[in-house]
């Protein structure tokens, strides 16, 4: 027979016995809701990134005046030379732009400089073409070119970005 003091040790050792099973098991529980947080964190999209610049060819203009293109004379950017693009004005309702006053500025923002060189419209090429000559990219990287635009329609503006 067991004496009353032997079963307040078994008692007591049960008791421990039991209280580690419990700690263990949370624990357990713990590394498992970790791994399941770390997989799911791990896995979803992060927008951190931020996007790059919008390089359409195509867009309204600031206020909304006109719809202006912007692509290279000969369908290529070449970083170094000097090139000829072709800016096309419409209006909002579609018509060409004709006689317009073009100025044009940029340069490459996260250099904070400016264009090489001074871009000028020189031709009206008709059905709202303008040819831009003077265009250089002297390097790789991010570069804007503005357009200050005034016809008959009203003055506006449009950034086009072009990425290297």
């Amino acid at each position: 027979m067991r004496s009353a003091r032997q079963d307040v040790i078994c008692e007591r050792g049960t008791g421990l016995a039991s209280l580690w099973r419990y700690l263990l098991a949370g624990l357990g529980l713990a590394a498992l809701l970790v791994g399941v947080l770390a997989a799911v964190y791990l896995t979803a999209p992060h927008s951190a990134q931020p996007a790059g610049p919008d390089v359409s060819r195509t867009k309204k203009t600031d206020n909304g005046l006109y719809v202006a293109s912007f692509v290279p004379e000969r369908g290529v950017v070449r970083q170094g030379e000097l090139e000829s693009w072709l800016l096309t004005l419409k209006t909002k309702t579609g018509a060409s732009v004709e006689r317009a006053a073009i100025a044009i500025s940029g340069g490459m923002p996260q250099h904070n400089h400016g264009l090489p060189t001074s871009p000028q419209a020189t031709d009206y090429l008709g059905e709202g073409r303008y040819r831009i000559e003077g265009v250089k990219f002297t390097m790789s990287g991010w570069w804007q070119l503005r357009f200050a635009i005034s016809s008959g329609a009203g003055s506006d503006t449009v950034l086009f970005n072009v990425v290297l």
